[in-house]
Parts: structure tokens; sequence; C-alpha cells
């Protein structure tokens, strides 16, 4: 991230819902867009004519300056829930979770409340949202955490070809062509916006669960002083694709 962005959480339109205890969790996305309302937004960090190299690593840890009484607030989940790859339902599944699985929160979200946990369970960190968790500690002191989509895993179908916007008033229709995936490891795309609405700027992420789904329309007004943006990834079980950055028509 290139400039230090100010933030100004106005309200969370969409709750992050965890699963009905007697529902097994399942990795499909959500069809929900989770939208946050923000006064700025970052550059892109990876603009689409990068390189893209596959890892299989994970999303390192934050940095934090430790006092000697730091110690990281800790969570206890208090229903069977998601943990995810990002801090929205939009984000893939990551780990199932379940009452009584505790762990450390080691950052916060930059445009939403959700926790960023290390599981005791698992080996690696993954998202939840904080009505899913009773906490101890005071997570306001922990860092803003960001996620980086290509850290999580690898994707062997390459990003989204053909990707193009259209404008017609205050309606954005962004399309691309299908990228053809096995059933077994077919999730979709992913897109991540910030769009103006009512003279607010939003944070907008929405997932199709599959790959036949291939446009998507947000609605997009003036009166906001930071242009639009959005960019958009190929999605399968083993990760994110690289991201191509959406030709955004400015109202």
């Amino acid at each position: 991230m290139k400039k230090k962005i100010l933030l100004f959480f106005v309200f969370l339109l969409t709750a992050c819902a965890p699963s009905a205890p007697a529902e097994t969790p399942t990795p499909a996305p959500t069809l929900t867009p989770q939208v946050i309302y923000v006064t700025a937004t970052p550059e892109p960090t990876l603009p689409s004519t990068a390189t893209f190299t596959p890892t299989i690593t994970n999303t390192p840890e934050p940095t934090v300056t430790l006092t000697p009484e730091f110690t990281f607030p800790t969570v206890t989940v208090n229903k069977q829930a998601h943990c995810r790859y990002g801090p929205s339902v939009a984000y893939l599944h990551a780990a199932d979770l379940y009452a009584g699985d505790v762990g450390e929160v080691r950052g916060t979200a930059l445009y939403s409340k959700w926790l960023y946990i290390k599981f005791d369970k698992l080996k690696y960190f993954c998202w939840v949202a904080p009505s899913v968790v009773d906490v101890v500690g005071d997570v306001s002191t922990l860092k803003k955490v960001e996620p980086n989509l290509l850290t999580i895993g690898s994707n062997m179908y390459g990003p989204v070809q053909n990707v193009q916007a259209t404008r017609k008033g205050d309606e954005v229709t962004i399309t691309w062509d299908r990228m053809d995936m096995t059933a077994d490891d077919d999730r979709g795309y992913f897109i991540e916006a910030f769009v103006c609405q009512n003279s607010f700027y939003i944070w907008w992420t929405f997932s199709y669960p599959n790959q036949y789904e291939t446009s998507y329309t947000v609605k997009d007004e003036k009166g906001c002083s930071t242009p639009s943006y959005g960019k958009i990834y190929t999605v399968e079980k083993h990760g994110y694709s690289q991201p191509v950055d959406i030709p955004w028509p400015q109202p």
C-alpha cells in the first residue's frame, strides 16, 4: 500500500453470519455482496500486468512491537462457523470452527470488523466475524491487516480474461470471459471494488460460486472525491489467481 489511508467506518450493511449449528459448513462462496463504508481507498498494490507465481505459503503474521506486558487478545469460538481467507463472507472458506476452539487475535481488518486469528488447532491464519468468538483483551491496539490473496495457495487456471466494464447512468456492468475449470476445482470469481453510493465511498466484495456467471452490475454514482475502481480474480479450491484491474468507467 503506497499511501496512508484515513478510514471512517460508518456502518456495516451486511451481517457476517456463521453457519447454523446443525449445518455442515461448505466452502461455497456467498452471493451476497459485503459492503463497508469508508473514506479513502488504497492504490492497487498488484497491477494486472504483474507476473503471477503461485505459492503455498501462508499470509505472514503482522509485525507487532511488543512491550514486556503485551499479550495478544485471545478468542474462544462460541458457535459453529467458518474461518475465511479474508475479512468478509465473500472470501474462500479456510477452515471449520466449532464451539470451544481457541486462538489469538493478531490483527484487525482495514474495512470491516473481522479479526485475523491464529487458532491453536490450525497451522495458518484466517479471518472470522467478531460475532462468532468471545474475545478477551483489547483488539483496538492491534495493527490493521490487509489480506494478500496470492499467498494463501496456488491457482492453476490463471487470471480472468477480457475484463470489460460499461456504464449506463449510475450502474456499471462488469463482464469477462468464462474460465473453464473442473467441477471439483471451480469456485467461480471474486470481485473487490470501491464504489460511490449516496456520496459515500464503499468497499464492496462479491463472489460467484461457479464459473458460469460472467457479469455483475453494481451501482456507482457521482459525489465522491476518490475515483471508483475494482479488481477481479479467478477462484478455484486451491486459491486465487492474479487480480485483473477492472477498466472502470467514471461517472
